[in-house]
């Protein structure tokens, strides 16, 4: 295949186009855009060389001048992603600001659905990523513990976000398949579970369920999440 690297290699060390010719018709940054164009319109599984070059109005097989693998177009749509974060100046306060930078991470992911499925320590350090985690460090500057734990907490933080907005979607997307309404389907299953407390069978159970019945803040359990996770590793 025309540009495929015969051993390993990282996109971001690779010239925008290999060999020499004409300047470059296109940008790493216009081929990214039009792959998230198209996953966040049709989901992950419709990005495909093909698909992006015709959105560009190229050839398919000159587009592999650009992007040498598929997986490099991945990390091209992660990193174009990622450059939407903003980083204000540290408060002072590392708890807060991680906070805040994951419900950044969690608007993100819920903007573009398909972020979750790609979300791998082989995309972490991209441009933009590294941006990323030098700036976490750098909310936890005030906090005395190594380099490799601050970095498993930027991972464990990571990857509450990451699990919690999967679920989220994975939810959004099987209500969205269904015959019924979601209202509809609460209900039946509220009703079923009911009944099996009622058997007595579930006495912890019917605790939790006298004690709050619902709804679930969502918001609150996401927030509760990080905090233990932050709880975790205070000193």
């Amino acid at each position: 295949m025309v540009g495929r690297p015969a051993v390993p290699e990282v996109i971001w060390a690779r010239p925008e186009r290999a060999g020499r010719g004409p300047r470059p018709a296109f940008s790493r940054a216009d081929i990214a855009a039009a792959a998230v164009r198209i996953a966040d319109a049709e989901g992950l599984d419709a990005v495909s060389m093909r698909k992006v070059a015709a959105e560009l109005g190229c050839g398919t097989m000159s587009l592999y001048n650009y992007v040498p693998r598929k997986e490099d177009l991945y990390e091209l749509m992660l990193d174009a992603v990622s450059g939407g974060y903003e980083f204000p100046e540290p408060s002072g306060d590392w708890r807060a600001d991680l906070i805040a930078l994951a419900h950044q991470a969690r608007e993100m992911m819920q903007c573009h659905t398909w972020v979750p499925r790609l979300m791998s320590p082989v995309y972490g350090f991209s441009p933009n990523a590294l941006r990323y985690l030098e700036y976490s460090l750098s909310c936890l500057d005030g906090v005395d513990a190594r380099f490799g734990e601050k970095m498993e907490l930027i991972a464990m933080v990571t990857s509450v976000v990451t699990t919690y907005v999967a679920n989220e979607i994975a939810t959004a997307e099987r209500s969205r398949s269904l015959p019924w309404s979601e209202e509809q389907e609460h209900a039946a299953r509220t009703g079923y579970l009911i009944s099996q407390i009622a058997t007595g069978k579930y006495p912890r159970m019917a605790a939790a369920f006298a004690e709050d019945p619902g709804p679930i803040d969502l918001d609150g359990v996401f927030d509760r999440a990080l905090r233990r996770v932050l709880d975790s590793f205070d000193r």
